[in-house]
């Protein structure tokens, strides 16, 4: 009886998930020039399905996807070629951060944060966005930092990276040595 009940509510959770997801394809579609097919939908739910159970989460309402859509569909790294592919790594990712950050963000904390790196830091590498960006991230936030919740997850990385970043004046330094000397 449990499980006629669990399955009855997957059911129906994925109908309004895809419908959700059909509108925001819709809409994204028309802006950006992205868009999902029918089977790349129903694999994106698939691999949402199988995330979940990865990362032992359960969910109640519909899923994350159209949210990550919707924040990432005027990416300058995401294309027709790679969009589904590069929605199934966020989606994976985000369900990680969420027990990484053991649930201390919210969504749209964590994917400002996502977001942000994926743009930036990342140049639209998921490897670096989750093996670096959220891993230090996630770490902060277990150890108690919440600077993020003032700025909603926005600004957040340049304060834990360990990285020294474009530096104009020491490159134009080294090409005078390099060059001119």
């Amino acid at each position: 009886m449990d499980n006629e009940l669990y399955e009855l509510l997957a059911v129906n959770r994925n109908r309004e998930e895809l419908a959700a997801i059909n509108s925001r394809n819709e809409k994204i579609g028309a802006q950006f020039g992205l868009g999902l097919t029918a089977e790349e939908t129903k694999a994106l739910i698939e691999a949402k399905n199988v995330s979940l159970k990865r990362h032992q989460r359960v969910e109640f309402g519909r899923g994350i996807l159209d949210h990550i859509m919707f924040t990432f569909c005027d990416s300058q790294y995401i294309s027709r070629e790679n969009y589904a592919g590069t929605l199934m790594k966020l989606q994976d990712i985000f369900y990680k951060f969420k027990n990484e950050a053991q649930d201390r963000l919210t969504d749209e904390e964590l994917l400002t944060f996502m977001k942000e790196q994926f743009e930036g830091v990342c140049f639209g590498d998921t490897e670096y966005l989750e093996g670096t960006c959220l891993e230090r991230f996630a770490a902060a936030v277990r150890a108690g930092y919440r600077g993020y919740e003032s700025d909603g997850g926005k600004g957040e990385y340049e304060r834990l990276s360990c990285e020294k970043r474009w530096d104009s004046e020491l490159y134009m330094e080294v090409l005078r040595e390099l060059f001119w000397e």
